[in-house]
């Protein structure tokens, strides 16, 4: 019985360079798309890059209005906070604006 003869650097060599020229010949050998189909394909590819600009749109807009929103709750967060440590009126600061509003009233009729 023979044992496995393992092929030697020219065989593997011309082998691969066989290969590369029954690839080249096949893609020569292919048919080239005429002046439509490229056209079609131009076309498709503008779609396509249109839609992709519009999603990317979308998500920067999504995006702003998120970040808006956070701001504008920081804001309101601040805003509250401020409120808060404002000092609470008195009683008789209470009652002084009461009878201002009063007497602002009762000079109106």
């Amino acid at each position: 019985m023979n044992g496995y003869n393992a092929p030697s650097f020219q065989d593997r060599a011309t082998a691969s360079s066989q290969a590369k020229l029954k690839a080249l010949a096949n893609m020569k050998s292919a048919p080239q798309p005429d002046a439509a189909e490229l056209a079609v394909r131009v076309e498709r590819r503008i779609e396509r890059e249109a839609r992709a600009e519009a999603k990317a749109a979308q998500a920067r807009q999504v995006r702003d209005d998120k970040q808006r929103l956070a701001d504008e709750k920081r804001a309101a967060s601040k805003a509250e906070k401020l409120k808060a440590q404002q000092p609470k009126r008195t009683e008789a600061e209470l009652k002084a604006a009461r009878d201002a509003r009063y007497a602002a009233r009762k000079s109106r009729k």
